[in-house]
């Protein structure tokens, strides 16, 4: 272990918090057969792993190899958010190189506040302007996680009103057995809808009545009352 690493465990393990590690074991599923299985929390606050991120956002590459390893969320948050960190101040190379290692990584990137905090800022923002192949290929892919990657990515585009990845990996995951992809989706079709109202209802009138509830409720949580109970009703 590198000092730099001894130095994050021993300041994580101060500012952790015994009552909050146990919420945040079960609030995130840690337990047999869920999907955060195994995944150990240490009860620090974003908040903290944020400005730890800024302190240490200088350490080497390996260490942060090292951080995205651990079994402890923590510290592979805070590695996430130093590459977050290091990608927005990076150039070109240094932005390939941390999307690679991003993607090479998703079996550590393993519950959704780790996908969701960083995927548009590192995915997102590095497919803008490139083929954007990848996303349908982590939208096929077998992993959660990877197919969470794929429709979180595209609230970059979204936050560009550029919507046509979205609705088409939205596609592809309409019938994915998930509920965290089911909640996924509908969270980036509301997106949309913040964006454009109109380009959100076209994709769900064509789609609604194939859609799991969970993500027809989360795309119709900002509907007026009247459309979004036609639309929870089948009378659209």
């Amino acid at each position: 272990m590198s000092a730099n690493v001894a130095r994050i465990r021993k300041e994580l393990k101060g500012l952790g918090e015994k009552e909050r590690a146990e919420v945040s074991q079960r609030f995130f599923k840690t337990g047999p057969g869920e999907y955060g299985e195994g995944d150990v929390f240490v009860g620090v606050r974003v908040p903290d792993l944020r400005r730890m991120a800024k302190r240490h956002r200088e350490i080497p590459i390996r260490d942060i190899k090292l951080l995205l390893k651990s079994k402890i969320h923590e510290e592979r948050f805070l590695a996430l958010l130093v590459l977050v960190l290091r990608y927005q101040n990076g150039n070109e190379s240094v932005k390939k190189r941390i999307y690679r290692l991003y993607l090479n990584s998703t079996r550590h990137i393993n519950n959704w506040d780790l996908v969701d905090v960083t995927s548009p800022a590192i995915v997102g923002h590095f497919l803008s302007d490139k083929d954007r192949t990848p996303l349908y290929d982590l939208a096929g892919s077998t992993s959660l996680w990877e197919r969470r990657i794929a429709i979180i990515s595209t609230l970059f585009f979204i936050r560009q009103k550029d919507f046509e990845d979205t609705l088409a990996i939205a596609r592809r995951l309409l019938a994915d057995p998930e509920d965290l992809i089911h909640k996924a989706v509908g969270w980036m079709l509301r997106e949309v809808g913040k964006r454009d109202q109109k380009a959100e209802e076209s994709f769900l009138r064509i789609h609604y009545r194939k859609m799991p509830r969970t993500m027809l409720r989360y795309a119709i949580e900002r509907f007026p009352e009247r459309p979004r109970q036609q639309f929870l009703k089948g009378r659209i």
